[in-house]
């Protein structure tokens, strides 16, 4: 089928053409919005969030999320000197492996390494970077879309054939609720993230005047190539300590263990805008970026710079199957995996 006949039939208010990847797979935009005027956007390709619109207490409506144009754009991001993964579906597995290895049932598995000697976020080609098919949309109250992806046995050298749903649903109390399901026909292991950067100034602003709380008293101390070590680092007069809300770092890239389910809350005063980070997972990854080097325009022509955004990455521990004292990424041969964690946004 040509783009064209999917164009008469899909380009409608709510889902757009995107762009063809040279596998001849046609990336689509859909759009739902709430009653309240809420709206995100998701495209096919690494399961995407490219906008999420969210009116202020005057009800302008702030992109709050950084992302780009066009599929062109998305593609040859991860070309750049540091891949941003503006918004994508991180996995298999999220975070860094040491040396791309970990023993699973007494074997070693030796994965595939895309960051020096180590692997992250996946691979060299993880989820981010996949074709992803769109199983169901609903514009119903709460309106949602639900992507599914299949993993290959091996592919990046994990095991086990991994069926994966995401779905993202945008309720009426204007939160973004996305639920992570995966199978798999072997054991492997598995930390799934989303890693859309925020900026509740709106996009093209930067960070440096928003407020941060994290639900944490302690972080991952790592090597100088962010590997954990497995010991952890006590927050109490620490620079990260968020327990009382502050300014946004200007540079971080650390794992926070949490304490509860709320994991974190950014705030702009500007437009009197908070969102609230809530989560299953045991550790929020928060890491302030979005440099796109002068080479790729943000949407709206935004220049995206090393304080464009901030990742609220909730996952496992990265590293976790090479210390027996983090929580455990183990997924066993047909068990579910599941992973919830939702964005809460309210007007002040």
């Amino acid at each position: 089928m040509n783009k064209n006949h999917f164009s008469q039939i899909y380009s409608t208010k709510n889902t757009k053409l995107f762009g063809e990847l040279t596998t001849n797979q046609v990336v689509f935009r859909h759009t739902l919005s709430n009653k309240n005027g809420c709206e995100f956007s998701v495209i096919n390709y690494g399961a995407t969030i490219t906008s999420l619109k969210i009116p202020n207490s005057t009800g302008e409506k702030v992109d709050v999320v950084l992302g780009f144009e066009t599929l062109e754009d998305y593609i040859n991001s991860f070309d750049l000197p540091s891949a941003p993964y503006l918004g994508a579906i991180v996995g298999r597995y999220a975070g860094r492996i040491n040396n791309g290895s970990f023993s699973l049932n007494g074997k070693t598995i030796d994965l595939s390494k895309n960051w020096n000697s180590h692997q992250i976020h996946g691979g060299s080609i993880g989820f981010s970077r996949k074709f992803w098919n769109v199983k169901s949309i609903s514009d119903e109250e709460n309106p949602s879309i639900t992507l599914e992806y299949t993993s290959k046995n091996n592919e990046e050298n994990f095991p086990g054939e991994l069926y994966v749903e995401v779905t993202y649903m945008l309720t009426e109390d204007n939160e973004l609720k996305i639920t992570f399901i995966a199978k798999s026909s072997e054991d492997t292991i598995i930390n799934l993230t989303q890693h859309s950067y925020f900026n509740l100034d709106g996009h093209s602003d930067d960070i440096t005047n928003q407020t941060l709380l994290v639900n944490s008293d302690k972080i991952l101390e790592t090597t100088d190539e962010l590997i954990p070590t497995g010991n952890f680092i006590s927050l109490e007069n620490h620079p990260f300590d968020f327990a009382v809300a502050k300014n946004c770092p200007t540079s971080i890239d650390n794992t926070f263990v949490l304490t509860g389910k709320k994991a974190a809350v950014l705030y702009s005063k500007k437009n009197k805008l908070k969102m609230t980070v809530l989560t299953n997972q045991p550790a929020v990854h928060i890491y302030v970026g979005g440099n796109c080097f002068g080479q790729i325009k943000g949407k709206e022509k935004a220049n995206y710079h090393p304080k464009s955004g901030i990742c609220f990455e909730a996952q496992n521990f990265p590293d976790a199957p090479n210390h027996s004292h983090f929580p455990s990424a183990l997924l066993k041969k047909e068990e579910e995996y599941l992973h919830q964690t939702t964005f809460k946004f309210e007007n002040l």
